[in-house]
């Protein structure tokens, strides 16, 4: 019974709130005076200033980053100038959620090996648990190609 009663009470607290706001921001807009408008502007024409002798600022100059400084505001984020613990971790976690098999965001010693045996499984040709020098070269990490010239 308290409970309703309470609930009651607030719901009228709340809806005489609302109505002193409404009929306030009514009372405002009435005496808000009207804009003024220019008739005798043509509406198709161009609006145009004279800048006389003023001069906007310069164009920023595009500076070359380093390749350190590029790596940086890799994980910079917000350019602050300073990688949070969260910013420098953020750039793992496609990798996490790949591993993370049920989606619970732990990631248990058979999720994880669960890449290796992939690996392994798909490295051992004739299927008999262990890889043999031809075998285990197939599983080295594929190089990419390098360009020829920085174009």
């Amino acid at each position: 019974m308290k409970g309703l009663a309470s609930g009651a009470f607030v719901a009228l607290v709340l809806a005489g709130a609302g109505l002193f706001w409404w009929q306030g921001k009514a009372q405002v807009e009435e005496a808000a005076p009207s804009p003024e408008i220019e008739e005798t502007v043509d509406p198709q024409a161009l609006p145009s200033a004279d800048p006389g002798d003023m001069r906007g600022p310069d164009l920023p100059e595009a500076t070359e980053l380093t390749r350190e400084q590029r790596r940086f505001f890799r994980y910079d984020r917000n350019r602050d100038l300073q990688i949070t613990r969260r910013e420098m971790l953020s750039t793992r976690t496609k990798a996490f959620r790949k591993l993370d098999k049920d989606g619970n965001n732990l990631l248990t010693f058979e999720e994880w090996a669960v890449t290796t045996v992939d690996r392994f499984d798909g490295a051992d040709a004739d299927r008999d648990n262990v890889l043999t020098p031809e075998e285990f070269r197939t599983t080295a990490p594929r190089r990419s190609a390098k360009p020829a010239c920085r174009c």
